[in-house]
């Protein structure tokens, strides 16, 4: 073990393993594995469907069943259109019993996105609600599919519940081939182009599962996975694995099928979870929120945040809150989920993403040829390697061999590493703003944003500049009741920042545009300006 280029390893809790070896098992194994372990605790919460792991183990068998009599094949590609709940839970053990692919679909898809998700997946089976079966008739795929609905009736002919019933225990044996066969294809967002069908196998999910397991020692208490709240959507890598995660832990699932504050309120205060997943917009909307108190979080022992990274502001003031630690992790679909994250027992580091995980590589690269690695305090591309990262893009061998190199992982995400091998992420390739020659990292500006006590949530990005290139903008958003002025902001930047960093250009609005797990849209806000400069262009 070469500690000098790893210089993480050292901050490794004495517990922590520097490899792992995860079992030789399948996604499946871990429902009947817990099925067998807690056969009468409560595996699923779903507002008033409640179901043991003997009963959600049982109905997956069914359903698994129900598939395979109707001719479902090992390697079919069955998509699933579903917000959070027990259907969804149903479906995806069912579909990795029978050694099927998961075809992740937003249920915010356009029917245009939709048709491009099914054709590129060649997708043969659909699972979703009723409200989205206009879309499927629109793009002339209902008839190409077998579609089933998930909220239906016993009685009806294409109800998930009427297969669930007529379907027998237990269901076929079907050989998994945990290495090569792919249980997942999670489809990036595609703000650059055409979303990508990232290949995720068993053998991926496992390892990221054991992975993370094996960096946790200590973390707040084992029983801090007994009760989880499902409000990230597990069409999303976060969601999901949360969902799994909790399966193969053995703990409680609670899903929430939209983030609305008031009801993530209510099922915080009732539910009382153990541990609180969330993106960096839930964790601000639970501070803002004005009948939140902390007698309402002390049953929370410990927290993670992803998806985006977290302002240290924000991480600061919810810790004061609760009393319970945020752990900052970094991943991305193209590696499962995690990559890395601060340790648990040891020292945390505000602000970083943490140190590799076990049996994880990473690295930090020049940006222009990614040949060269750069030495600690350098901002260069992240790039990664371990058994979490993808079998590559569905049916894109460009973009594949564009993203895999020689066993690495090159994420597109930029990124330093100190001394002690922690690492920190400033921006993303793509978002870099180059202003007048000077590198400028949107995330550094934002911090320093979210320190003025009236700024909710801060976006900054680039505009196209004749002179400069590109400019800073911030858009904001205010707390309520609050007031603050452009003059206001640039004082404190200028106080805080260089003067090439100090964004140029001020929007104060009244929301900001963001993913379905709460992500903001920088490039949509850059979309919008685009927009508006045409615009101003046809005026004039």
């Amino acid at each position: 073990m070469n500690f000098l280029n790893k210089p993480w390893l050292f901050s490794y809790p004495e517990q922590v393993p520097y490899e792992i070896t995860p079992p030789a098992v399948s996604i499946d194994d871990l429902l009947k594995d817990s099925s067998n372990l807690h056969p009468e605790k409560t595996a699923v919460i779903d507002n008033q469907k409640v179901k043991t792991y003997y009963q959600l183990n049982s109905d997956v068998d069914r359903l698994a069943s129900a598939l395979y009599d109707s001719g479902f094949k090992k390697g079919d590609k069955l998509a699933i259109m579903l917000p959070n709940c027990l259907e969804y839970i149903i479906s995806f053990f069912a579909v990795q019993r029978l050694c099927g692919t998961v075809v992740q679909v937003n249920p915010l898809y356009t029917p245009r996105e939709l048709e491009y998700i099914l054709e590129d997946s060649e997708a043969v089976w659909f699972i979703t609600n009723r409200i989205q079966v206009p879309k499927l008739e629109q793009i002339g795929y209902k008839d190409k599919l077998t579609v089933l609905i998930a909220e239906g009736e016993k009685d009806v002919k294409d109800s998930l519940n009427a297969w669930i019933e007529k379907g027998t225990n237990p269901s076929p044996e079907v050989n998994i081939d945990i290495e090569n066969d792919i249980a997942i294809l999670q489809y990036t967002g595609g703000t650059t182009g055409r979303a990508k069908g990232v290949m995720i196998s068993h053998y991926n999910l496992i390892s990221n599962l054991y992975q993370n397991k094996e960096s946790s020692v200590g973390e707040a208490s084992e029983g801090s996975w007994e009760r989880i709240i499902g409000i990230a959507p597990m069409f999303h890598a976060m969601g999901l694995t949360t969902m799994v995660t909790t399966i193969f832990r053995g703990g409680t699932f609670n899903t929430i099928s939209r983030f609305e504050l008031n009801l993530l309120v209510e099922t915080i205060r009732n539910f009382k979870p153990t541990t609180f997943s969330g993106s960096p917009t839930m964790y601000i909307a639970l501070l803002n929120h004005p009948h939140l108190t902390s007698e309402d979080l002390k049953s929370i022992k410990i927290c993670s945040s992803g998806s985006a990274p977290l302002s240290v502001e924000i991480m600061n003031r919810f810790e004061e809150k609760t009393g319970a630690p945020i752990i900052e992790a970094y991943g991305l679909s193209e590696a499962t989920t995690m990559v890395t994250k601060n340790p648990s027992e040891g020292v945390r580091k505000p602000g970083s993403i943490g140190i590799p995980i076990p049996s994880t590589d990473c690295r930090i690269v020049d940006i222009a040829t990614g040949t060269i690695e750069l030495p600690v305090g350098e901002t260069g591309e992240l790039i990664v390697k371990g058994p979490q990262v993808m079998k590559g893009y569905w049916k894109n061998e460009e973009e594949t061999v564009n993203a895999l190199r020689d066993g690495w992982l090159f994420t597109g995400d930029l990124a330093v590493m100190d001394e002690d091998g922690y690492f920190y992420i400033v921006g993303r390739k793509k978002d870099m703003i180059i202003a007048g020659g000077f590198n400028i990292y949107p995330l550094e500006i934002e911090e320093v944003l979210y320190q003025l006590p009236a700024v909710r949530e801060v976006c900054v990005y680039g505009v196209p500049d004749p002179y400069r290139g590109e400019t800073v903008k911030a858009a904001i958003v205010l707390k309520e009741n609050v007031t603050l002025t452009e003059k206001e902001v640039e004082e404190w930047c200028n106080q805080n920042l260089a003067r090439y960093k100090v964004p140029r250009l001020i929007e104060f609005k009244d929301e900001l545009p963001k993913t379905a797990v709460g992500k903001i849209l920088r490039t949509k806000l850059i979309e919008q300006e685009k927009e508006r400069a045409a615009s101003t262009e046809k005026t004039l």
